[in-house]
């Protein structure tokens, strides 16, 4: 009787986990199927600014500058375009509305930089790390070169009188 019992238990522990991971590919098939859609990592917390040191003197070296590339707060995500907007996605969730909305017209492009340090081991290979403005906080978004180029037109192809800014 215990053997058919243990039996039982793992049987329906393997059907919960397939079960979970069919719900994990539908949820995705769903986001992917409206189109426009891209693989697209997010920093969610951002690393605090680095404290002004004083200046070196003479006999000192200049310390190293601090640089956000520690690798932490990214998540993987899939954006996707809907009208004056992107939509991000978490990746491993089982959510079906988007973590963030980001809207075109809140979107200020301050510059681009290839990842660094931890940052590579953090985010998919080949991606270029896209430092923004989002209603006046900072954001940063990773993505392959062929989807910022994408994001790039998407955000230049804003309405007339939209204030666009894409350095």
């Amino acid at each position: 009787m215990g053997m058919v019992l243990a039996l039982v238990v793992c049987a329906v522990v393997v059907a919960v986990g397939v079960a979970g991971l069919v719900v994990f590919a539908l949820r995705r098939r769903l986001i992917q199927r409206v189109g426009g859609t891209f693989d697209c990592s997010l920093r969610l917390k951002m690393p605090a600014p680095a404290a002004v040191a004083p200046p070196p003197t003479d006999d000192e070296p200049a310390p190293a500058p601090a640089h956000p590339a520690d690798g932490k707060g990214w998540v993987f995500g899939i954006a996707r375009y809907s009208g004056d907007a992107i939509e991000w996605f978490r990746v491993f969730s089982y959510a079906p509305r988007p973590r963030r909305v980001l809207l075109r017209s809140d979107i200020e492009v301050l510059g681009r930089r290839y990842p660094a340090g931890q940052e590579e081991l953090a985010l998919l290979s080949g991606s270029v790390v896209l430092r923004c403005l989002h209603r006046t906080a900072p954001l940063e978004l990773a993505m392959s070169e062929d989807a910022l180029t994408g994001f790039l037109a998407w955000l230049e192809a804003a309405p007339p009188g939209q204030r666009v800014n894409v350095a």
